[in-house]
């Protein structure tokens, strides 16, 4: 079966009903052989792509990871990266912010971390949460010393939201790519989740109280996410809602949309000129003139 990007796509302007958007999909491998073989050839063909981005050095890329607890983040970027060189790729956690991240405006501790021109940036977690958890819990608005006036104001999400849209068009206008992946799980599999962690000793540190306490917000953060995704979803910059109950299944949608953005960059490696070439073949003539041990009286 081939993933249809078109299938996951929230697109622009569009009105977001979560509900109607699927939690697990008809897997796209038959065997935890198909799967692995699948993902193995996405890894690979995705390490060939980022060093190309990485030596074109004109485009960088930034993926942000959105979701509920449980929902299979750090898996999906472990595994789905697993073949990326570590130099080209840079992959942030967004929490609570600090007292001097509380001082600035709410896109500036992530603006800092952006990837530079050849290289892979992830936000597991990012600047939506300031309109996603601190929608649900106004509480973290207060704590970001903005004036009274400005919080009281009925279009304060609207405002955020075409920051955040203004923010993601001047960085693809700069070269910088971004997909956004919301993995979309039910309450029913994140129960199940949660259990696991606690019936198994070696993952009971992945599990809080808290968890238990966000879970009686599901459709607070469930509209909130709604409201998200149908405003800040661009044609450039989409939001993709990738079926996450199944986790090997959403490992191969994101692997195939992430090398379906770098496949259709313009990316070449740099050619040399003819002074350049010049000098390579110098070199290699020097080198191929040499004898081990020779010249170098010391090498072993």
């Amino acid at each position: 079966m081939k993933i249809d990007p078109k299938d996951y796509q929230v697109k622009e302007g569009k009105q977001v009903e979560l509900k109607k958007w699927p939690t697990r999909v008809k897997p796209f491998y038959g065997s935890k052989e198909d799967y692995q073989k699948a993902l193995a050839e996405h890894v690979e063909e995705l390490s060939s792509l980022q060093s190309l981005l990485y030596a074109d050095n004109h485009y960088s890329l930034l993926l942000i990871f959105q979701a509920m607890d449980a929902a299979g983040k750090d898996g999906a970027i472990k595994h789905v990266m697993s073949g990326v060189n570590p130099q080209g790729c840079q992959v942030y956690s967004f929490k609570h912010p600090s007292a001097q991240e509380l001082q600035h405006d709410f896109l500036w501790r992530t603006t800092r971390d952006l990837p530079e021109r050849g290289k892979i940036g992830i936000f597991n977690r990012s600047y939506y949460e300031e309109v996603l958890i601190a929608r649900v819990h106004p509480e973290i608005l207060r704590a970001e010393q903005m004036p009274e006036d400005l919080l009281g104001k009925k279009n304060l999400w609207e405002g955020r939201y075409r920051s955040i849209v203004d923010l993601e068009n001047h960085l693809h206008r700069n070269g910088t790519r971004i997909i956004k992946f919301f993995l979309h799980l039910s309450k029913e599999e994140q129960r199940k989740r949660f259990l696991d962690r606690l019936e198994r000793p070696e993952k009971n540190w992945k599990f809080t109280l808290d968890d238990i306490k966000e879970r009686e917000y599901w459709k607070d953060y469930r509209k909130s996410y709604e409201a998200c995704l149908g405003a800040t979803s661009t044609r450039k910059n989409p939001w993709y809602v990738v079926p996450a109950d199944d986790k090997k299944d959403a490992r191969l949608i994101i692997s195939r949309l992430l090398l379906n953005t770098l496949a259709d960059l313009k990316m070449s490696y740099p050619r040399a000129d003819k002074q350049r070439r010049k000098e390579l073949e110098a070199a290699r003539r020097q080198l191929r003139g040499q004898e081990m041990g020779k010249e170098d009286p010391d090498v072993d």
